[in-house]
């Protein structure tokens, strides 16, 4: 098995180092999305890409997946609108997020948004209503075994619900374009696309007719402390898959990746409050930027990002690293080894942090401002304003 390793810096030397800018800031370089957005259309070049805007909605983002020619999946009437305000086709769109109101369906409708996914009864009724005549795919539970961060049954229906969401949405005037599915964030199982595709097949097979588009999702993993399978086995996974399972009449492929073409593009610059042996007899590290600032994935400690000082490589010790805020919650690591050097001042960088950190960043929680974010491109020499 061929695997990314973590080994190598996720950004240009000159991104991890930064310009001195006030503490915490996120730096995001668009030479690194660029080419993270080719390796996936290499990889698989007869899928349609959908970027997941959740994953990072900045402007100079947007705009540079845009000029490489992607689509988007959007959530929202707010992403819909910074999507197209950028230049982008409403054809380009993919309403991905089923939980909306009537009237979000009918903005997006009325802004030229024709592909929704659904997932029950009652938002079947909604599309028909709001959006009569809009293309849509039936979301599919699939499982998520060996994902980061699963869905937890908030998405997705049965199959035997899904032949009945097929049925409902045809006879109600919809265009049934297909199926998706989402075998949740930083799958590290390629085996998870191929049985999701085999569940697929089942729910076409009980429709009695071939569905045009299938959906992949995303989930597709990057290398934070662990090495995780190589893109191209998840491509082969996938390609064997729908050989097998739609041999005859295959459907067009889309994915919808988020993290896979932005996480290694980012550095959360932060730096390091106070260092205190506490009296659990354990030292705490305590840095400016928190879950509420942007880090919300180490809940769980689900996503281990890799952290960076200056003073890597000398002798390092166990500590608790915890935000700045104060919520009892705000610990992103209570077992995690750390230069014993490490005092009040000094930098700490949290690598391939490109992901969600921007937008997981709350505004105004006890005080503290929104994750400044610095957008740059070290393949042109040049960089975007920041927020």
């Amino acid at each position: 098995m061929t695997t990314q390793t973590p080994d190598a810096p996720p950004v240009a030397a000159s991104v991890q180092a930064s310009a001195p800018r006030p503490s915490p800031h996120l730096v995001v370089d668009l030479a690194t999305v660029r080419a993270r957005y080719a390796e996936l259309r290499a990889a698989l070049p007869e899928a349609r890409i959908y970027y997941a805007v959740k994953a990072n909605p900045e402007p100079a983002v947007l705009a540079a997946l845009a000029g490489a020619g992607s689509g988007f999946d959007v959530a929202s009437p707010g992403e819909i609108s910074q999507v197209l305000g950028l230049g982008a086709p409403p054809e380009l769109l993919c309403y991905a997020n089923p939980v909306r109101k009537p009237a979000e369906v009918a903005a997006a409708a009325g802004a030229g948004v024709r592909l929704f996914v659904t997932d029950s009864a009652e938002d079947v009724d909604v599309l028909a209503a709001a959006a009569p005549g809009a293309s849509v795919m039936v979301r599919l539970a699939v499982d998520e075994a060996g994902a980061a961060t699963p869905f937890g049954g908030k998405f997705g229906c049965s199959p035997a619900e899904a032949v009945s969401l097929l049925r409902r949405a045809l006879a109600l005037g919809l265009d049934v374009a297909g199926l998706s599915f989402h075998v949740g964030s930083q799958q590290v199982r390629p085996v998870a696309w191929a049985h999701a595709i085999g569940t697929a097949a089942q729910v076409a097979a009980g429709f009695g007719a071939p569905i045009r588009l299938l959906d992949l999702g995303g989930g597709f993993p990057v290398p934070y402390r662990d090495a995780v399978p190589a893109l191209a086995e998840y491509a082969t996974t996938i390609r064997t898959a729908v050989r097998q399972h739609f041999p005859h009449r295959p459907p067009a492929l889309a994915v919808e990746p988020g993290r896979f073409l932005v996480a290694e593009a980012g550095v959360l610059h932060a730096c390091v409050v106070r260092v205190s042996r506490r009296h659990d007899g354990r030292r705490w590290v305590y840095a400016d930027v928190g879950r509420y600032g942007g880090l919300a994935e180490t809940e769980g400690e689900a996503i281990g990002y890799r952290l960076a000082t200056e003073h890597d490589g000398g002798p390092e010790a166990p500590a608790v690293l915890a935000g700045p805020t104060c919520d009892g919650d705000d610990v992103l690591y209570r077992d995690v080894s750390l230069p014993v050097a490490l005092r009040a001042g000094d930098t700490i960088r949290f690598l391939a942090a490109g992901a969600y950190c921007a937008s997981y960043a709350s505004v105004g929680f006890n005080g503290l401002p929104p994750l400044p974010v610095h957008c740059v491109d070290t393949g042109a020499g040049t960089s975007g304003s920041m927020r």
